[in-house]
């Protein structure tokens, strides 16, 4: 699928804006909890608490909330810009309230991960480096600079210097493990799920086409009547008419009335030639048909049919050859000279594999063949490298994974010839009625 189709789709990008009501409904969630454990300790626990201070930092967030709730900054899904000041500003006062009630020290400041966790699986990668610098920078002040834990009146706590070093380092692993590991698989997640919408795309696209077929032969039926009382009216005014223009004109409506005729049966045949993927078809005719549009001046399509028996007949359905068709074309793009199309089938199975004559896929890539976001455009020539959205050979594998079909990718030589091998039980696509005529 190219970058236009992408774009005109409406596919977001490696990221998806975070939505203001997700981030305000965590801030009263966080709000909730802070106030508790404040009034918690300093009225339940009878602990020495600057209540005041606390107390202030917390109305700060109820106020931004307020705020944002009453007057909300534009859109509904906030700008990256926006979402990061406010998680910046979460980070901040969460810091200040550790800072007033002991540091580190403080066994809510694991709570200091909770903004790195919402950036990484929401934000860009840029943007969760940013904010798990600021954590680092914050968690290491805390560690020095900080007033005493709050505990019982006329006690005092003291935590080993090494201890609270190992919480600092706690911490840091934690914000490097989100912001690397988290961020990383929430963006796969969001690349699968962009190409999975792309594959549903274009296999819609492809179904209104095949659609078109339908309606056009419906079309030429409902037509049909009037258009041979048309022709029947004309050819007996035509024997009531004398010579001269007014015949004249009478004889064009006939011939245009044969003329349309003409054209209705063509509508009525379009599913004939091998266009509606509701017919059946032998295996090697069917990848002829896939195989045709892609043939070349300069590149050639060789179908080589080899098996045991009859030849296999199969459902020409959507997927099939939306999947045979990306897979033969991506082949005729990379190929030197041509590409060839080897069907094979035995009692059990049935097996094609596409091979070109071209540089190859590049061995690093391999194992990755079939990833969504694996540009298979490369400026060397290798497929698997360079630019493009890398969705041809994800779409294929995809749509002919759901015919029950396995994959392979290997190159035919040391010198490269990319090849392809997609094998299915006879039983998932072999239809047992008669091939097309």
């Amino acid at each position: 699928m190219s970058a236009q189709a992408v774009e005109a789709s409406g596919l977001p990008g490696a990221w998806r804006p975070l939505r203001l009501a997700t981030l305000v409904w965590l801030r009263w969630l966080a709000i909730a909890g802070q106030a508790a454990s404040v009034l918690f300790v300093a009225f339940g626990l009878g602990y020495d608490v600057p209540l005041v201070p606390c107390l202030a930092l917390i109305g700060l967030s109820v106020a931004l909330n307020g705020a944002l709730t009453v007057n909300p900054p534009g859109p509904l899904r906030l700008p990256v810009r926006v979402a990061t000041l406010l998680l910046a500003y979460d980070c901040l006062q969460l810091a200040g309230l550790l800072a007033l009630t002991g540091g580190l020290q403080n066994p809510f400041s694991l709570l200091l991960l909770a903004p790195v966790s919402v950036s990484a699986t929401t934000l860009p990668q840029r943007v969760t480096l940013l904010l798990a610098g600021l954590v680092v920078m914050l968690a290491s002040l805390l560690a020095i600079v900080h007033l005493p834990l709050p505990w019982a009146p006329g006690q005092q706590i003291v935590f080993d210097r090494v201890y609270v070093i190992g919480i600092w380092v706690s911490i840091l692993c934690g914000v490097v493990f989100i912001a690397a590991y988290t961020n990383r698989v929430a963006h796969e997640a969001r690349q699968l799920a962009d190409a999975l919408a792309a594959t549903e795309l274009a296999l819609s696209r492809r179904e209104q086409l095949s659609a078109l077929d339908g309606l056009a032969a419906a079309a030429a039926h409902e037509l049909g009547t009037p258009l041979s009382t048309i022709a029947l009216a004309a050819r007996e005014m035509r024997d009531e008419v004398p010579e001269g223009p007014l015949r004249e004109d009478v004889e064009l409506i006939i011939s245009q009335a044969a003329r349309c005729r003409a054209i209705l049966a063509k509508l009525r045949n379009l599913g004939a030639d091998g266009g509606d993927p509701f017919q059946s078809a032998t295996l090697p005719a069917l990848l002829a048909e896939v195989a045709r549009p892609h043939q070349q001046r300069d590149k050639q399509v060789a179908i080589i049919a080899q098996g045991q028996g009859p030849e296999p007949v199969v459902q020409r359905s959507v997927g099939l050859l939306y999947g045979l068709g990306n897979l033969i074309e991506n082949a005729t793009d990379f190929a030197r000279s041509g590409v060839e199309v080897v069907a094979m089938w035995d009692a059990q199975s049935l097996s094609v594999s596409i091979t070109d004559d071209g540089p190859g896929y590049p061995p690093e890539l391999l194992a990755r063949l079939g990833e969504p976001y694996l540009t298979t455009r490369g400026g060397d020539g290798a497929q698997g490298t360079g630019g493009g959205l890398g969705l041809g050979i994800f779409i294929a594998r995809t749509l002919l994974e759901r015919s029950g079909a396995r994959l392979g990718f290997s190159n035919a030589g040391a010198e490269g010839h990319a090849r392809v091998v997609i094998t299915w039980p006879r039983g998932a696509v072999e239809d047992t009625g008669s091939p097309e005529s």
